[in-house]
């Protein structure tokens, strides 16, 4: 039987990844003695590694495909099979920064010349000197990074979502190196593999199912024909709402999708619009 070999990422991302793949229909299993999750699925075997570490192994093949950061990824020679914009906490990219004390003389990218560095993204951050012309100490931060100045550091590189960390560790974003998101990649053998590829091409389309589901529910509601354009008016769609009519006279059945943020105001405005029979249901795949 023909195997898929995977990575999921340890750490950060380890608990939003299990979650994603669960809304796709996969139940993962981790155990804290064990770094190979269980699956349900019989053709995925899963293991468990940092995410700076994912694409070399991906790219040597050890691994067929695997979750990981763009960060992580950039000059490795792998398959970007899709973007899956989700992060430990929050939908959207997290950025790589550069950060010193609030007090610091460091003003610009400039004035970083000839200064102390610390950062777990040493190759990104010497890249990112390097194109604009720095010269400056890089040494690799083997954690609790944001300490580190100004005793042990002028400035660090660091990986944010929010800013809460850095700000709380009395620093300030100097400028921003890149943004990052979290991607699916495959070793390019696996990918040319035809059995691999459709079994990797489904599993990204589940995905990005799931992650288009975040954050919306389903409305369906019954609405007489009277009323029908003044609902369809204030009901906000996807697209557009799907309508069928009823088998009693002059009814109709309407289901839409709407943004889960809107509906406690939304479905009071149904209600006096005529609106009647009105159910909000989860979803845990949207597929375009």
């Amino acid at each position: 039987m023909s195997l898929l070999k995977l990575g999921l990422p340890k750490g950060s991302l380890q608990d939003a990844t299990v979650e994603l793949f669960q809304k796709a229909g996969y139940s993962v299993s981790v155990s804290s003695r064990s770094y190979f999750p269980d699956i349900d699925d019989g053709e995925i075997t899963c293991m468990l590694i940092r995410a700076q570490e994912m694409a070399r192994y991906v790219e040597i093949g050890l691994l067929d495909a695997a979750i990981t950061g763009l960060d992580w990824v950039l000059k490795r020679d792998v398959v970007r099979v899709a973007e899956l914009v989700y992060s430990k906490r929050l939908r959207r990219p997290v950025r790589w920064v550069v950060a010193v004390p609030l007090d610091s003389p460091i003003q610009t990218i400039r004035d970083l010349e000839g200064k102390r560095i610390a950062t777990e993204a040493v190759d990104l951050t010497n890249q990112f000197l390097q194109e604009n012309g720095v010269h400056a100490e890089v040494e690799f931060s083997w954690g609790a990074t944001e300490v580190k100045p100004p005793y042990l550091a002028d400035a660090i590189v660091e990986v944010t979502e929010t800013g809460s960390s850095i700000r709380a560790n009395n620093l300030r974003i100097v400028c921003e190196i890149m943004r990052s998101t979290t991607q699916l990649i495959a070793n390019p053998k696996a990918w040319d593999d035809p059995w691999k590829r459709g079994k990797i091409g489904r599993l990204a389309m589940l995905l990005k199912a799931a992650l288009a589901a975040q954050g919306k529910v389903g409305i369906m509601l019954n609405v007489h024909e009277r009323s029908l354009a003044t609902v369809e008016a204030i009901l906000p769609s996807l697209k557009s709402p799907t309508i069928s009519k009823l088998q009693a006279e002059g009814w109709f059945a309407v289901n839409t999708i709407v943004d889960e943020e809107v509906v406690r105001d939304l479905i009071p405005q149904l209600k006096e619009a005529g609106a009647e029979g009105i159910v909000e249901f989860p979803l845990n795949k949207i597929v375009d």
